[in-house]
């Protein structure tokens, strides 16, 4: 019975180390800065493998261990909280030289990621957790500790925020090529 218990942890062990890729670009979303948000998913990973025993259902893996990573991140404004939006802002990833398409690409992109950054905290952990990493509105409210209606409620509000920050530019991305 312990040896198998033990392979069974093993193989948990094997998912919660393979769901670093996630992990790190959902601490990006969160955060905008690729060290940071390799520290915070180095951090999650961490406590996870440490409280293996926890995980009661295995199919709420990666809710559970985004559950992590939120505590991890919201201990991390505690102690940081001063002047952290300046240093996101500043670490944001700039266009990259190139051809006409991927230029454009990578001004939406950067856009994308500058409205998204300027969420509220909560509204930017919804919004990745939904939109970007496909999480259920259960899974969500399970991670963040919030109730489904929150979910939804924010999930409505960083869409409408999202939309008004992204529309202007469209505009004129529209007007532009008109000419």
């Amino acid at each position: 019975m312990r040896l198998l218990q033990s392979r069974a942890q093993r193989a948990l062990a094997g998912k919660i180390e393979a769901s670093r890729g996630r992990l790190y670009r959902m601490a990006f979303a969160w955060c905008h800065d690729a060290v940071l948000a390799d520290d915070l998913a180095q951090e999650a990973l961490a406590h996870g493998l440490a409280r293996i025993e926890q995980l009661r259902e295995e199919e709420r893996l990666m809710s559970w261990l985004f559950a992590i990573l939120n505590r991890c991140w919201i201990d991390y404004l505690r102690v940081k909280r001063d002047d952290l939006d300046d240093e996101m802002l500043a670490e944001l990833p700039s266009p990259l030289p190139g051809p006409d398409s991927h230029a454009e690409l990578q001004e939406t992109v950067s856009r994308v990621r500058a409205a998204v950054a300027a969420l509220p905290v909560g509204q930017c952990q919804v919004v990745t957790l939904v939109d970007l990493e496909g999480c259920t509105y259960a899974e969500v409210a399970q991670a963040l500790a919030i109730p489904i209606g929150t979910v939804m409620s924010r999930l409505c509000r960083a869409r409408a925020a999202l939309r008004a920050l992204l529309e202007p530019a469209t505009a004129q991305a529209r007007l532009r090529s008109v000419k």
